[in-house]
């Protein structure tokens, strides 16, 4: 009887670790689609992340060449005031 649950024992060992096992041999080429598509999506995001930056970059830059032209107008039209008669 001793030797009948030890034979149980290691049966139902070998088979849980054949069906953990299973899967990680079955995946390889999931595995490779999967790191692949990661990269791929990397790469959108990347894409996506400098065209927001560049764009707010641009925004930011007009927006501060227009109030530099429009204060350099004030202070042009200070100096006008003060040397009119």
């Amino acid at each position: 009887m001793n030797k009948f649950l030890k034979m149980l024992a290691s049966f139902a060992f070998v088979l849980v670790a054949f069906v953990n096992a299973s899967p990680v041999m079955a995946s390889p080429r999931q595995d490779d689609t999967s790191a692949k598509q990661d990269m791929k999506d990397a790469g959108h995001d990347t894409r996506k992340a400098a065209k927001k930056t560049g764009s707010a970059t641009k925004k930011t830059t007009k927006k501060a060449a227009n109030k530099t032209a429009k204060k350099t107008d004030q202070g042009a039209q200070k100096v006008e005031d003060k040397t009119q008669p």
